[in-house]
């Protein structure tokens, strides 16, 4: 059976490097970066391409039948500074490969959305969860959810996966995101602040079982939104606790008198036509170590 075709951007981010390493002998991968990356992974043939910068559907690759459109500006918590830095890299970019998808007759887009985009509630999200409204976004998860309806408006010419993913994490992932950050302050004695008494409730998802998700929206037939995110609901009290027990280090809390919020996600439609999370918290934190 002939390989497919399969482009990704954002392939030096978390989830695209897990992607490459996992389906590198599956598909014929295309992995657009910014730059080449240090270890490049067999088999994956790169294009260099700044979505920052002027670019055209030219640069990309022909006969191309898959996009998982992964990337996204370093600069979203800097605006508005950066503002144009994020419109040019998430909304531009996207509006140019779905230009390009439609152009080529690929057969799927897989957009990497957040589950940030919706309001806040009690209840953990489902993918019919009410949405934030504009103005409480903000720029980055505006630019998120501007990317959501861009896509799904091409649903009648190409398969459309819109995947929010709540808080991956794995190896070699940016310290600043809130996993890593919790084990490095832990490690150097820095307070946890909790709303509350527990804190922020979460389902991480492992950067492995994630990838493994998206592969299966690759054969997937018609569109869908699905939420990604892991098998189990924490606080950040309990995923403190835990990476305390692993370090060998006993965290410090700081408590704050507000409501504890839930960005927590149902998976139900997930586990029934993707994948179902298999690596449990307490050992992909490892790979934070």
């Amino acid at each position: 059976m002939p390989k497919s075709n399969v482009l990704i951007t954002g392939a030096n981010g978390l989830l695209g490097r897990n992607f490459l390493n996992l389906y590198n002998t599956e598909h014929s991968l295309h992995a657009v970066v910014r730059n080449t990356p240090e270890k490049p992974i067999e088999h994956v043939k790169y294009h260099i391409i700044d979505f920052s910068k002027n670019w055209s559907i030219n640069d990309l690759p022909l006969n191309i039948e898959t996009i998982c459109h992964f990337a996204q500006s370093d600069n979203f918590r800097d605006f508005p500074n950066k503002a144009l830095d994020v419109f040019d890299v998430n909304i531009s970019s996207t509006a140019k490969l779905l230009d390009y998808g439609y152009r080529n007759k690929i057969k799927n887009f897989i957009y990497a959305s957040s589950g940030g985009v919706y309001a806040n509630t009690k209840q953990a999200f489902k993918e019919n969860s009410p949405i934030s409204e504009s103005q409480e976004l903000g720029y980055y998860l505006g630019s998120k959810r501007c990317g959501e309806i861009l896509a799904s408006n091409y649903a009648s010419t190409m398969n459309v996966s819109i995947l929010r993913f709540f808080f991956i994490y794995g190896a070699g992932q940016k310290r600043s995101m809130l996993l890593p950050r919790l084990v490095d302050n832990i490690r150097s004695g820095k307070p946890i602040t909790l709303q509350g008494n527990e804190g922020l409730r979460i389902n991480p998802i492992h950067a492995s079982d994630a990838a493994k998700a998206v592969a299966k929206c690759i054969n997937n037939k018609g569109s869908s939104t699905f939420n990604i995110a892991g098998k189990n609901t924490y606080s950040l009290k309990e995923i403190a606790t835990i990476i305390g027990e692993l370090v060998e280090k006993k965290p410090v809390f700081e408590y704050q008198d507000t409501p504890e919020q839930n960005i927590s996600a149902n998976i139900d439609m997930m586990e029934e036509k993707l994948h179902v999370p298999q690596i449990a918290l307490e050992q992909g934190l490892l790979d934070l170590l």
